[in-house]
């Protein structure tokens, strides 16, 4: 069977799975991505088994991956106490803004904002190994603290109980940056190069592997999970190439012969509403690959 037509009827599965459970997921936290750092708007998608795959696995595009794994190691390590004129300045200036649109303010979004940008002035803004992985750690620190305190608050929650449990994580983080940054330091070498390899394996898969802005994540149990996580968490929607063989531009997949009907980049599993979207375009491309075949 070619690669194509396999992958286009995984995505028809996924997507008729996905259309079936619409609205009924519960918010999650970023545990099922191994809490990888991944910021609010980030661009997410599925790339399928084939060489552009691949290509993306490299020391660099895992180090994200490795900080979030390497912090976990660390935490015993790290515990420093909260500044306590941190939470206040924080929580104030998180109230005043949580009050203006409640619906909107985001909990994992506004820690990890007021916590990262602290990673360019510990860390610098060096492209060295030492300078990126130091960001790295720093971002995972952030993202893992704020997750802690973020999912145990629902949306619904009131500002002050939101604003609380982001700025409880955003000021712990920024205490336990440091010993984070010095902790994870000897732990990247071979994190780096076990990860590469999980990289590269889940590029064999049927399913494929899982990129934010070029950062390999490490899916913990599936990346269906991973995906309704980032989605609940953050608001980032995961977007599926749709074709093993081709590529996607301007909304379009060209590329291979069963490419050629351009079927569209974002209306992909994961996306709101969109099952039944895919599973139209996929079992039509479907249709169009067999028909190909019995006019030869």
């Amino acid at each position: 069977m070619p690669r194509t037509i396999l992958w286009l009827r995984i995505l028809t599965v996924t997507a008729l799975g996905s259309w079936g459970a619409a609205g009924a997921a519960e918010a999650q936290d970023l545990s099922a991505c191994g809490n990888i750092y991944v910021s609010a708007g980030a661009e997410c998608e599925v790339v399928p088994p084939s060489v552009d795959c691949d290509v993306m696995c490299t020391p660099i595009s895992v180090r994200a991956a490795c900080a979030a794994e390497l912090k976990v190691d660390c935490d015993a390590e790290c515990d420093v106490d909260i500044d306590v004129g941190c939470t206040a300045s924080c929580t104030a200036s998180c109230e005043a803004e949580c009050t203006v649109d409640p619906g909107e303010f985001d909990c994992q979004a506004h820690c990890q904002g007021g916590c990262s940008g602290s990673c360019t002035a510990e860390c610098g803004t060096g492209n060295d190994d030492a300078a990126q992985r130091c960001r790295a750690s720093c971002q995972a620190t952030c993202s893992g603290d704020c997750n802690a305190e973020c999912k145990v608050e629902p949306p619904s929650a009131s500002c002050k109980a939101r604003c609380s449990a982001s700025c409880e994580g955003s000021c712990h983080a920024k205490a336990n940056i440091d010993c984070q940054a010095q902790c994870q330091a000897d732990g990247y070498v071979k994190c780096e190069a076990d990860l590469q390899g999980g990289c590269m394996g889940a590029c064999d898969t049927q399913e494929g592997a899982l990129f934010c802005q070029g950062s390999y994540v490490d899916p913990r149990e599936s990346i269906a999970k991973c995906r309704d996580a980032l989605r609940a968490a953050l608001d980032v929607e995961v977007t599926y190439r749709a074709s093993a063989d081709g590529s996607c531009s301007g909304g379009a997949c060209a590329g291979s012969a069963d490419a050629e009907a351009s079927a569209s980049c974002s209306a992909l599993p994961g996306q709101r509403g969109s099952g039944a979207t895919l599973a139209f375009v996929a079992l039509g491309l479907v249709g169009y690959g067999v028909r190909r075949r019995r006019k030869r």
